[in-house]
């Protein structure tokens, strides 16, 4: 997160005001919101009408300006239990209209004070609206807010030398240093290893809940370091920036399927699993990012209204199967509003993914059953 901001003017005071410049020079004016400061990211918009502290705490977040769709944020305030990681990862966060006061029986404090303590440099009082359908037509594009330099085009001369998102490695930005280990909730029954390449704390949740004691790597582990704990399965977790630059879990993804172990890809990790299957990536002009998506699931039938945070897809044929080096391949699940490939299945390799987020924490949970699915594939291959 590129923010920068003093002790003294860390906390942002009420009517200070802000500007949020686009790479292509629009220009919006509002209120600091959060820390008071300067950051850079890439814009992108959000249709969640809930669960905006998942939002905040998902590392695929990570160097990202993210702007709410919806017109008022921070009713329920945010509380100590929501948190899908250890911290903030947002890069910046515009909302049209802040919650004067939280409301809620959970809610242990402000939003708004939590983005300053976190050092998240945000705006208010945006039509974001405007702001939406700009990125709708434009794309997502790089974003600097300042509530310090109020100078629209020396911010834009800082915003256009900004990193861009294509290109950007960044799962070593947010992986684990360490390996852990979540324990199964209740009698053992499997094994798994999770490379973390941003990983939600509600994966190792729903595992546990079906018996699965999950142990998380770092996203530079080996293959070695991995069947150290004897996995019955292996996880490629959500995460960050641009696959095409992940050739070490790639190749990581392919000797894992070489092992024959199960395998199972979400978001992130289902682009990389693409990869290891043979098929490239691409970067999706706005981006899928809500909890409204809907995903045909073409193994049942059935439809999913679906969470998706992701700015790059897979490049797969729709009404095939491909062959692999590891066999036949086909799609599983599509986006319905544009066809974009949502998940792949192995028909002779054990492996599978999804390119949205079945772990959903503030929901929807129409995809809960994939780690279903998933514990089925462990028991097969068993």
């Amino acid at each position: 997160m590129s923010t920068h901001f003093s002790d003294a003017v860390r906390r942002s005071r009420s009517g200070s005001s802000a500007i949020l410049v686009l790479e292509d020079g629009r220009t919006f004016v509002g209120e600091a919101y959060g820390a008071l400061g300067e950051t850079f990211g890439e814009a992108v918009f959000t249709t969640g009408m809930t669960g905006y502290q998942e939002t905040l705490t998902d590392p695929s977040y990570h160097r990202q300006v993210v702007v709410q769709t919806a017109p008022q944020i921070g009713n329920t305030g945010v509380n100590d239990e929501d948190d899908e990681s250890s911290r903030f990862w947002v890069a910046g966060y515009v909302v049209r209209d802040p919650a004067r006061r939280p409301s809620n029986w959970r809610s242990t404090g402000d939003l708004g004070e939590r983005l300053a303590a976190e050092g998240v440099v945000g705006i208010s009082g945006v039509d974001t609206r405007a702001l939406t359908r700009h990125l709708r037509s434009r794309g997502a594009m790089r974003a600097g807010i300042s509530s310090v330099d109020l100078d629209p085009q020396s911010l834009l001369a800082r915003v256009q030398s900004a990193p861009q998102m294509a290109g950007a490695d960044l799962s070593a930005e947010v992986t684990t240093s360490s390996r852990y280990t979540v324990e199964a909730a209740g009698e053992h029954r499997y094994t798994v290893a999770a490379l973390d390449l941003g990983i939600k704390r509600n994966v190792s949740r729903r595992l546990a809940e079906r018996g699965v004691t999950t142990h998380v790597f770092p996203a530079s582990s080996s293959i070695d370091e991995l069947l150290a704990v004897s996995p019955d399965a292996v996880f490629f977790s959500p995460g960050p920036g641009d696959p095409a630059t992940a050739d070490g879990p790639v190749a990581l993804a392919r000797e894992v399927m070489r092992r024959e172990k199960p395998l199972f890809g979400i978001c992130f990790g289902s682009q990389i699993l693409g990869r290891a299957l043979g098929f490239g990536t691409y970067k999706l002009g706005y981006g899928h990012r809500g909890i409204n998506q809907p995903v045909l699931d073409r193994t049942t039938g059935k439809v999913e209204v679906t969470s998706h945070n992701h700015g790059f897809a897979v490049d797969a044929p729709l009404n095939t199967v491909i062959d692999t080096d590891f066999g036949g391949v086909e799609v599983s699940h599509v986006c319905l509003n544009d066809n974009v490939v949502e998940g792949l299945r192995g028909l002779e390799v054990p492996a599978f993914t999804v390119q949205y987020h079945p772990e959903a924490a503030a929901g929807p949970h129409d995809a809960d059953y994939l780690f279903d699915r998933f514990v089925e594939l462990v028991e097969k291959k068993g």
